[in-house]
């Protein structure tokens, strides 16, 4: 999506780009749903960003929106992660901490 047009003041809307398909039609942004499939669901996502040519229909997916998404689809999403630190030896001129007794 290199040759997309981008004025400097205007909504992103106002973004275009002859389509590399047709070549006779023109790319915009539109807000759409977007189908996609994980393991054995389909996953669908509302008011998705997409480039739709105005002449053919070819779409082109908003590339940051793509990785967002991917992102938030990742199963290692809201898991912790293991903690890579490792715990150093204790100071051999200080003494080892020692956790408060409860009672």
């Amino acid at each position: 999506m290199s040759d997309f047009t981008q004025p400097t003041s205007g909504p992103p809307s106002s973004y275009s780009a002859p389509c590399s398909e047709c070549q006779a039609g023109i790319l915009r942004l539109q807000y759409i749903t977007y189908f996609t499939w994980l393991y054995d669901e389909l996953i669908t996502v509302p008011n998705f960003p997409a480039w739709v040519c105005d002449v053919c229909g070819r779409r082109e997916y908003d590339p940051r929106a793509i990785n967002w998404l991917n992102t938030l689809l990742l199963p290692e999403t809201g898991r912790r992660t293991q903690s890579k630190r490792q715990r150093r030896p204790p100071h051999p001129d200080r003494p080892a901490r020692q956790r408060p007794r409860t009672t």
